[in-house]
């Protein structure tokens, strides 16, 4: 079955941020111009996923639900045939969505004072997740090498051996650098982090939009020990563009941190679950929807190779960043002599392209832009024509 990827709901008025964003910027209704800025997709939601929902809602109440036994093997299953991790049902927790997570992770976990270490630049969240929690920030940045990032473990290491460095948030897939982390990097990653007790919540919420050529590795899946030292968060909410129905599954295989954290959310919450129509939707994407999801990397692969080719033809200054997974293209345009804010004004004024500007991840990102390519590749070559004609009167 051949999908539709080329048709754009535009969502003014429908309390979407980023697109009342445009608005505000004075794009006016009547333009066909989008956001590539927040990550959810402008693709239309896969049909099996519709009808699974239109179902509940005409079938049944929408009264209080916990996830069922199919439910939860449906996930499972899906971790298994995907991801070659051979998860138990046991081990899912609920959560609305991985931010809270992680921002519950920090507080269940670590103690006001204590350190978190994040590999930056990094999805924004997290810085937040640490600082409004009165938690110390270990800052670990990341070594950018040309189109990619790498690890440095000496710096690493040099900072998890600190006695009050208790928890790692990682990201991996990275967000928003694009990187899959290599088994080797991983494994080298459970070393350090079992070796000097620091515990890791690993944020895979990229894990199924890996690009052709990447695989995606579990954390749980390395080792018993890791597995024992680790909470892995998944959702089907960026896969399946399914954000809005907060709906997400966090395994935590170690019975006592398991334990930990169910009493740590019940603190907030004495019965916490998600909502019956994220949970209808979560198992018929897993059941019914992969053929969408292939049919969705290839247009965003396309879209990639389409930007990549038009930067290093027509602007070979901008760094196009290599996107190994997630649907988020990385860009340096430091090489056009222009301060951040001046791009965003160019971007927002001229050019009339809506990313999120790179400062928002941190230091290192800035002169960076973050480029959404979950959209029909109209689009993309649209953008790509208001940019050539925008920029090239700053270009030399």
């Amino acid at each position: 079955m051949a999908y539709n990827f080329e048709t754009v709901g535009k969502r003014y008025h429908t309390g979407s941020r980023k697109w009342n964003e445009l608005l505000a910027s004075g794009v006016r209704e009547d333009e066909d111009i989008i956001p590539f800025s927040v990550a959810d997709m402008e693709f239309e939601t896969a049909p099996e996923i519709v009808t699974a929902i239109k179902e509940e809602v005409e079938h049944y109440v929408l009264g209080y639900a916990n996830p069922t036994r199919e439910y939860l093997d449906t996930v499972c299953r899906w971790m298994r045939e995907r991801h070659g991790w051979d998860a138990r049902p046991e081990w899912i927790l609920p959560e609305h969505g991985i931010v809270d997570a992680f921002f519950n992770a920090v507080k269940i976990f670590t103690q006001p004072g204590e350190g978190v270490m994040l590999m930056t630049p990094v999805y924004y969240p997290m810085y937040r997740a640490v600082n409004d929690n009165s938690r110390v920030l270990v800052d670990c940045p990341l070594v950018y090498k040309g189109d990619r990032y790498e690890i440095d473990f000496a710096d690493f290491e040099r900072k998890a051996a600190d006695e009050n460095t208790k928890l790692l948030i990682l990201c991996s897939p990275h967000n928003p650098i694009g990187r899959v982390w290599r088994r080797d990097e991983l494994e080298h990653i459970a070393e350090i982090c079992l070796k000097h007790h620091v515990l890791v919540l690993s944020d895979e919420i990229h894990f199924d939009l890996v690009m052709p050529g990447h695989r995606h590795i579990v954390y749980a899946s390395l080792s018993e020990e890791a597995a024992n030292n680790c909470i892995v968060c998944t959702a089907p909410s960026k896969t399946f563009n399914l954000a809005g129905l907060q709906t997400s599954n966090i395994f935590v295989p170690n019975p006592a941190l398991r334990e930990q954290y169910m009493a740590g959310l019940k603190r907030g919450n004495p019965n916490p679950k998600c909502n019956i129509l994220g949970y209808r939707a979560c198992e018929a994407a897993y059941k019914h929807s992969a053929p969408w999801l292939e049919q969705a990397i290839q247009v965003i692969d396309t879209n990639r190779k389409l930007v990549a080719d038009f930067m290093a033809r027509e602007f070979p200054q901008v760094q196009v960043i290599n996107l190994e997974a997630t649907y988020l293209l990385w860009m340096n345009w430091r090489g056009l002599g222009l301060d951040s804010r001046e791009l965003e004004r160019i971007n927002h004024q001229e050019a009339r392209l809506f990313f999120d500007e790179g400062y928002i991840f941190g230091a290192q990102g800035d002169g960076f832009e973050r480029w959404n390519l979950a959209c029909p590749t109209r689009y993309i070559r649209e953008a790509l024509e208001r940019m050539k004609t925008a920029y090239k009167k700053y270009v030399k």
